[in-house]
């Protein structure tokens, strides 16, 4: 069993709703899963559930959340018996099991847009966010660019999406702030927060990233949390120039 509290620094684990089918399970068997690999070490008490685009008027926001009450692993086709030709049938998910389903005052938005996937918030601020970035306690960096980008005429496409191509466990992929495409190259603008990208571990994943990112043909321009908060010009001198450097817009 999990311990759980009732105060407003209890953690929380944001988690995603794939479809409608993922909703009607919630809220008539009150369970959750996730798969094992992807599990989080750190403890939480609540989970709050992402629901993306695909549901439409009520996609691409936070709606409800719970308590969690406990936790097993145990393989896919035991809870979902149904589905036995799944190619992760056999393999182990956190089935985690929840207690009343609760709707926020407010659905929080994901108005910048915001790429979610898991993610950690408190109930605090769970209960008090108008939008994902204020959950996740992140400056609108990605606001910011995004204005300057308009300003400057320059086409983008927000949160894109970049594979290798690949299929099954050589397969890789990620999802960059913003791209500009040129004429020579690709510009990828990523906004680096103060928050999310402290530390040795989070200066290796965005090594690593970069390194992909290059090798498929990306010119990459990482912008801090402070030069756009504090020195927005330098920015914009950056992604003119990596524009130019790539042989100027298409």
């Amino acid at each position: 069993m999990i311990k759980t509290s009732n105060g407003k620094n209890a953690q929380v684990l944001v988690g995603v709703l794939k479809n409608g089918s993922d909703l009607e399970i919630l809220m008539s068997e009150r369970w959750y899963r996730v798969p094992k690999k992807y599990m989080p070490k750190r403890r939480f008490q609540y989970i709050a559930f992402y629901q993306p685009e695909i549901f439409g008027r009520n996609g691409k926001q936070i709606q409800y959340y719970a308590k969690v009450l406990s936790r097993r692993y145990v393989q896919r086709l035991k809870f979902l018996p149904k589905e036995l030709d799944h190619l992760r049938a056999h393999e182990l998910y956190a089935w985690l099991h929840v207690g009343k389903i609760q709707s926020l005052i407010r659905p929080i938005k994901n108005t910048t847009p915001r790429r979610v996937s898991f993610g950690f918030a408190t109930l605090d601020r769970l209960v008090n966010s108008r939008n994902i970035l204020e959950l996740y306690n992140v400056a609108p960096t990605e606001e910011v660019i995004k204005e300057v980008l308009q300003k400057m005429s320059i086409n983008f496409v927000a949160q894109r999406y970049v594979s290798n191509g690949k299929k099954g466990d050589q397969r890789r992929y990620y999802y960059v702030d913003f791209a500009i495409f040129c004429r020579n190259a690709k510009v990828a603008i990523e906004c680096d927060n103060l928050r999310a990208h402290a530390g040795q571990l989070a200066g290796r994943r965005d090594a690593t990233k970069d390194a992909f990112l290059r090798k498929n043909g990306w010119r990459v321009v990482r912008l801090t949390e402070d030069d756009i908060m504090l020195n927005l010009g330098h920015c914009l001198a950056r992604i003119k120039k990596a524009v130019q450097d790539c042989g100027g817009l298409i």
